[in-house]
């Protein structure tokens, strides 16, 4: 599977983006999708995720009730929907894409399988 992760841009605070990820290879829709991001000088961390089906949603704390993921197998492609965008969630964005289903692990950034080449977030204040 490979993924591309599209997007990103600079945005004010308070205002909204809309991520894509596409991704090209068969069985996409066997797969859960997460978003994770990296600020600078900081480590990777957990955004959202979406099991198979997209009926299972996880969302970090930091961006609970702010963000939505969602997915539309027929296109392959994932969205995370970024509304009130804050400063502190300027970061570059990565989808991925892991084949495992379990639920315990969609946090968990070395269970997943394909990486896509991320997408820059930048919010000003």
């Amino acid at each position: 599977v490979q993924l591309q992760a599209f997007g990103g841009g600079l945005v004010q605070a308070g205002g909204s983006l809309r991520l894509s990820c596409v991704a090209a290879g068969r069985s996409f829709s066997t797969y859960a999708v997460g978003w994770f991001r990296q600020a600078p000088g900081k480590e990777r961390e957990f955004v959202a995720a979406v099991n198979w089906s997209g009926g299972g949603r996880y969302y970090a704390d930091s961006v609970k009730g702010r963000f939505t993921i969602s997915r539309d197998n027929a296109k392959n492609t994932v969205y995370l929907q970024m509304n009130s965008l804050k400063p502190e969630d300027t970061a570059v964005y990565y989808c991925a894409a892991k084949s495992s289903r379990a639920i315990a692990t969609m946090g968990q950034d070395d269970e997943y399988d394909y990486w896509g080449q991320g997408t820059l977030v930048t919010v000003s204040s």
